[in-house]
């Protein structure tokens, strides 16, 4: 076996979930249901935990509101679990500030956004990187390319660039297609562990060389999720396939508007009362709700 279709290392495990961040009814961070969350997902196939991302709300966390959850997270899973602080930012002085203090709070990892609305070129972006890299040489990091949230795609020869670093280790890939891994891949090897970004294309990125998923829908299937994976890897092709079948209902549903507004509701339908999303984001819509109701229905009897 050549070295570039060697499998790469598995940094932070294969399951990893975005975590929603739980509102109380006055619309606070709710630490107390933030912790019984994380230990949850752990019970349900999760590797590993990534506060404060995307889902996790945090373009309407403050700093400390941010800083409270990854301690949190952090004392509810104990050791053994992997926790990644989401530490990006479109500024790059408080992208390093935040990735610092991710360090010092004892996290394993930060995922690492593309700096979003600014649309700075290849060159601005690799600047970036290195900046937020030197200012915690220690800490993994795993950088997030979302061009459809962020307005511009860190391109596959910059992350080659980037790889001098030894902190860079891994690539959450959300661009919506596989060519994405396979470049990564051509470009970098097997050094650089590239995560799918996006549930319903976990199967199809594990097939040209991704090593798991950061996932949204483990919140609601992880065990189903892991099942998939591990099924995968072991050659069991048609039962992970049968699994990627029986879950792409719930993977469109929970992207038919923007995330974290579906997931959020889908936790609530099954006894999670992590309140609504902050706006400028609201609750999912009467109908869009009926029918997430009637697929978690169905996943339930299967």
């Amino acid at each position: 076996m050549s070295s570039l279709a060697a499998l790469s290392p598995t940094p932070f495990g294969r399951l990893l979930t975005a975590m929603v961040t739980p509102f109380d009814k006055d619309g606070k961070v709710d630490l107390a249901l933030a912790g019984r969350l994380a230990r949850h997902l752990v019970e349900e196939g999760s590797d590993g935990i990534v506060v404060c991302g995307t889902t996790g709300e945090s373009p309407t966390l403050s700093w400390k509101e941010q800083h409270q959850l990854i301690e949190t997270v952090r004392q509810a899973v104990g050791p053994a679990v992997k926790v990644l602080a989401g530490t990006g930012s479109n500024s790059t002085t408080e992208a390093v500030e935040a990735t610092s203090e991710a360090a010092l709070a004892g996290v394993d990892g930060a995922l690492v956004v593309v700096p979003y609305y600014n649309k700075p070129p290849q060159e601005g972006l690799e600047v970036h990187f290195r900046a937020v890299a030197s200012a915690a040489p220690e800490l993994p990091l795993m950088l997030y390319n979302i061009p459809g949230r962020t307005g511009c795609s860190l391109a596959p020869s910059t992350v080659k660039r980037l790889m001098e670093f030894s902190n860079i280790v891994s690539f959450k890939a959300a661009s919506g297609t596989t060519e994405e891994v396979t470049q990564l891949r051509m470009h970098c090897g097997s050094k650089l562990a590239v995560y799918s970004g996006d549930d319903g294309l976990l199967l199809p990125m594990l097939s040209v060389g991704a090593v798991g998923v950061v996932s949204v829908a483990s919140h609601l299937v992880g065990r189903r999720l892991k099942a998939m994976i591990e099924a995968y890897l072991s050659g069991q092709s048609a039962i992970a396939l049968g699994y990627h079948e029986q879950l792409q209902p719930l993977f469109k549903a929970l992207f038919a508007t923007t995330n974290p507004i579906p997931i959020k509701a889908a936790l609530e339908l099954t006894g999670w009362p992590v309140g609504p999303p902050r706006s400028p984001l609201l609750p999912l819509n009467t109908a869009m709700k009926t029918e997430l109701s009637k697929i978690l229905d169905a996943l339930h009897q299967t």
